[in-house]
């Protein structure tokens, strides 16, 4: 079998980059979900005096994902930016250029960009 190209390798680094991003934003969510439950809970039962140690737990995870997003997404638009010149760079190769790795780099990044989008 023939060693994966550079172009398929950052295409697959950067649909596991957006898929990571994606989790992320999932888990913000449902941290943000969970805080908002146990504030919600007056009648929670309290009887080892767990709920404020909790809450803070569950705010100091919330904090720990947001400070991942920034980074996260600056790993995307580096790959994106890298992947853009592998595109370029594999179609000055002519007829012995791979189509196939060519679109499905595009399509990576138009998923990028559709889930920067979203996020935004």
């Amino acid at each position: 079998m023939a060693p994966r190209s550079q172009l398929e390798i950052h295409t697959a680094s950067l649909l596991r980059l957006v898929k990571e991003e994606a989790s992320y934003h999932k888990e913000l969510q449902q941290q943000t979900e969970r805080i908002q439950r146990l504030e919600a809970a007056n009648g929670f039962d309290d009887d080892d005096g767990n709920k404020e140690y909790t809450l803070k737990q569950e705010r100091l995870a919330l904090e720990e994902t947001k400070k991942v997003l920034p980074t996260m997404k600056k790993k995307i638009d580096d790959a994106v930016a890298k992947l853009d010149s592998l595109v370029v760079e594999e179609g000055r190769k002519g007829p012995e250029s791979n189509v196939e790795h060519i679109t499905a780099a595009k399509e990576a990044i138009a998923k990028a960009k559709t889930a920067e989008r979203e996020v935004s």
